[in-house]
């Protein structure tokens, strides 16, 4: 269920970040303005369109977001650190020849 949700989330996410890169600019701070699109649509229709696009992909992006949270939160079982058994320390390994002859 969680990767089904995982994948949708993902999908919706590269949907979003694309129809929000074919709005146009409104600012032009670089002086790059969004030219007409050629006569596909008017400018209002666009816009009118590119925004309801928008609200419904982030209204799904934000609810799978939630859904996503609270299925991991359900999974995890409250715990403590101190509730964890010690490691038990290991005794240092004693070497069984020297690596460098001794010389005599």
């Amino acid at each position: 269920m969680t990767t089904v949700i995982l994948v949708i989330h993902l999908l919706l996410a590269i949907a979003l970040v694309c129809v929000i890169l074919l709005q146009r600019s409104e600012g032009g701070v670089f002086g790059m303005g969004g030219g007409g699109m050629g006569g596909f649509m008017t400018g209002r229709a666009t816009a009118d369109l590119l925004t309801r696009t928008t609200t419904i992909l982030a209204a799904g992006f934000m609810a799978t977001s939630m859904t996503l949270a609270i299925l991991s939160s359900t999974d995890r079982q409250p715990s403590s650190i101190l509730d964890q058994p010690r490691p038990v320390p290991l005794s240092p390994a004693q070497p069984s020849e020297p690596s460098v002859p001794l010389a005599k």
